[in-house]
């Protein structure tokens, strides 16, 4: 086994470790539910989740760095596994099946290998670098591509939270990109740079994430053949905000986003 396929196989397994806690917490009664300094939920599921991945890694990559949203770390030069234990978690402590954990290996600066996890849902989409995307459900794996749209007048386009282009970029930026396409909607969170992986929709936009937040997708997005990059147009996962697209439609995107402004 080639070590990105053995990276790949170590994410997955991940994967599982974080699907065991996060459905056995998902609507408890008993749920646990704080709030960070930024007034962002955390709940004990989040917490738990990151614990118990950084512990096989602990086992099974000693060597690698680990940054997760709960406990923090610093991504360096070499290896490391960022980590976003619970991608949704308003969705999740409010009883909305749409949550996912995220898992990305970054070497040098540019993620490699990208697992999203979304059991509540019944789905899990995955890539590495060279190795192409892929996406499960009820009726098996299959290889996954993004859509061939090439107008934005015929795109479908998805953001997180609307109120969040105001703070940190521009609701009119926003609201021209959303007038330039067929259609808008707010998937949100990891669901909606998933939904452009596998070619259900044409273009995703957030205004403000962290780098958790968005790791998986720059190898699983390009793995489908799209592009990934944040609101500049350069192809990062830490660089505040992101746009992912089938590719076609990312340029057009960048220039209203920049011209709303």
């Amino acid at each position: 086994m080639s070590a990105l396929r053995a990276d790949l196989a170590l994410a997955l397994r991940l994967a599982d470790e974080a699907d065991l806690i996060t459905t056995s917490r998902f609507r408890a009664r008993d749920l646990v539910v704080e709030r960070k300094p930024d007034r962002t939920p955390v709940t004990d599921a989040d917490v738990a989740v990151e614990d118990a991945i950084r512990a096989v890694l602990a086992v099974e990559a000693p060597d690698d760095q680990v940054a997760g949203e709960e406990r923090g770390g610093e991504v360096g030069a070499g290896r490391a596994w960022v980590v976003d234990p619970i991608d949704g978690t308003k969705n999740f402590l409010r009883g909305v099946p749409v949550w996912a954990t995220l898992i990305a290996l970054v070497e040098d600066g540019t993620p490699v290998v990208g697992v999203v996890s979304a059991p509540a849902l019944g789905r899990r989409w995955w890539a590495s670098t060279g190795g192409g995307a892929f996406s499960s459900d009820a009726s098996g794996e299959r290889r996954i591509a993004v859509s061939g749209v090439r107008d934005l007048s015929d795109a479908y386009l998805s953001t997180t939270h609307l109120g969040s282009w105001v703070e940190h970029h521009s609701r009119e930026a926003y609201l021209a990109l959303v007038d330039a396409c067929w259609e808008n909607r707010a998937f949100g969170d990891f669901w909606q740079h998933c939904l452009v992986a596998e070619g259900a929709i044409d273009v995703a936009a957030e205004a403000v994430v962290n780098p958790w937040d968005v790791a998986p997708f720059q190898v699983l997005v390009t793995e489908a053949g799209g592009r990934f990059s944040d609101l500049t147009g350069a192809g990062r996962y830490d660089g505040g905000s992101v746009l992912t697209s089938n590719g076609h439609l990312h340029e057009a995107a960048l220039a209203v986003l920049a011209a709303g402004r």
